[in-house]
């Protein structure tokens, strides 16, 4: 399968540095290039890439402009190139596959493109899943179930990355013990740090894997491969201990999903 690719940079000779970088990759299909954002946003719309190298600092539409210009589509996966170091966390809170640096360095490009074949492969394995189920639910309702629980867990996040206190950290989900929502911001809690990210709960649950993380609250979302201890409390609720020590309760109302889960 080939990956079909725009370019947008307002220096044509960083547009044509980038197709030599390119030239070696079998499966990069360069299908245009654009040197402003309002083409680049045009294109986009109309030609549906899979893939788009974007510029972030350019007259008049910026790349920030640009993804905010297609948010009414499917969106491509992007990645910023640039020759400034300051746009590297709005990179990646506009959810960026990557961020390279000019000029851009061949085995970090190669990098760059493995986790774009990566990111693909499960857009396209989770579409599939999708239109799966939509046909079981006509013709065998009783199989949608079955269907749901065989899902891969390659379609979930690994790792999230987290801007807090002016520093992008990266996460390994399987080190979150649990998550706490305060509004539309989230408190991740592993075995020795904290940090707020600005999400919903409903938007990050669709990210993890709901065959190891579990809401127990309606704020609260626990690791079950890290509950050490289920103790039980009044009124038909119940306390799971943590591997940290930590300590998170269970309302009546979730008590039957964790008992699915917890041994």
């Amino acid at each position: 399968m080939t990956i079909r690719t725009i370019i947008v940079d307002d220096e044509k000779l960083a547009i044509q540095g980038l197709q030599l970088r390119l030239e070696p990759f079998d499966d990069i299909e360069i299908i245009d290039t654009c040197s402003n954002g309002r083409e680049a946003i045009r294109k986009i719309k109309t030609e549906k890439p899979d893939l788009v190298f974007l510029d972030i600092q350019m007259p008049g539409f910026d790349g920030f402009s640009v993804v905010n210009g297609v948010m009414d589509i499917d969106p491509p996966l992007f990645v910023f190139v640039t020759a400034y170091e300051e746009h590297a966390i709005r990179a990646f809170e506009a959810n960026a596959v990557s961020y390279l640096m000019k000029p851009v360095e061949e085995d970090k490009l190669a990098d760059t493109l493995e986790r774009v074949r990566q990111r693909l492969a499960q857009r396209k394995s989770a579409e599939e899943a999708e239109k799966l189920k939509h046909v079981l639910a006509e013709v065998a309702p009783e199989r949608v179930d079955e269907i749901e629980g065989g899902e891969s867990s390659e379609r979930y996040e690994k790792l999230l990355n987290v801007k807090d206190r002016g520093q992008i950290f990266r996460v390994d989900v399987d080190t979150i013990e649990h998550i706490e929502a305060a509004g539309d911001y989230m408190c991740i809690r592993t075995a020795d740090n904290s940090l707020i990210l600005r999400e919903t709960m409903k938007d990050l649950e669709r990210r993890l894997d709901p065959r190891t993380f579990q809401r127990v609250h309606r704020s609260t979302i626990v690791n079950l491969n890290l509950v050490r201890q289920v103790k039980p409390h009044t009124n038909g609720e119940c306390f799971l201990v943590l591997d940290s020590g930590a300590e998170v309760k269970v309302s009546r109302s979730y008590r039957d999903v964790v008992a699915r889960f917890v041994h």
